[in-house]
């Protein structure tokens, strides 16, 4: 069965109406912070709610725990893994994500890849979802659409204004989409949150899209590869 996304337009374009479970869904973005982790948040949040661990690898900056609060995570059970601060020789930043979606004990997974990901790479990390018995999303950069892809849904994602997030379905079950869904995303932190979070604009971004990409004090960071 698949994990309802939160958005009827978009579940409706989802084969099974909803994000697939044992499979990666790979989603495509200009930058970081356009608004992913609120695509996101009904699944993951979902996902917590039902007792489950939700893992988030590599966010390319740190996270509010205000913003995702405010989303409905509960922050204290949010596991954060950073393995690109040290790699033993003869392992690789990925180990991690792929031994957590091997285990079948993870609820959710939330990945930044790093760019220009060899095909193999990610053919591997498909092949570990089989044993996810969750949600699988994996984060790339929108020239990866020019390669090919072993995850089954791929999808492109654009600022479509404020709160709002142009989504376009390039691959899945069946025909591509030809026309962007525009997708009303969850408001981002009110001014006063803002304020008491003692936050700014992240470099080049627009402070409206800054909800995924703030500080995060409530997680700790880990290493799961140098543990190996």
């Amino acid at each position: 069965m698949a994990v309802p996304s939160g958005f009827k337009a978009l579940d409706a374009q989802l084969p099974g109406g909803g994000w697939p479970r044992r499979a990666l869904t790979e989603l495509l973005l200009p930058q970081p912070g356009i608004g992913e982790v609120r695509l996101l948040c009904v699944s993951l949040v979902a996902t917590q709610k039902a007792g489950r661990l939700v893992m988030l690898f590599d966010p390319p900056s740190a996270l509010s725990a205000h913003a995702l609060a405010q989303l409905g995570f509960d922050v204290e059970q949010l596991l954060i893994v950073n393995t690109r601060t040290r790699v033993i020789p003869g392992t690789d930043s990925l180990w991690a994500l792929e031994q957590a979606l091997k285990s079948g004990h993870v609820g959710a997974v939330l990945a930044w890849l790093p760019p220009r990901l060899q095909p193999e790479r990610l053919r591997r990390l498909q092949l570990a979802a089989h044993n996810h018995d969750g949600p699988a999303f994996v984060l790339r950069e929108t020239s990866a659409a020019q390669r090919p892809t072993s995850a089954p849904l791929r999808l492109a994602l654009r600022p479509g204004g404020a709160d709002v997030l142009a989504v376009r379905v390039l691959k899945r079950r069946g025909p591509p989409l030809d026309a962007p869904l525009q997708l009303e995303l969850p408001p981002v932190l009110s001014s006063m949150a803002l304020q008491r979070a003692r936050i700014g604009p992240s470099a080049g971004l627009p402070a409206a899209a800054n909800a995924s990409s703030l500080a995060l004090h409530a997680a700790t960071f880990i290493n799961l590869a140098a543990a190996r």
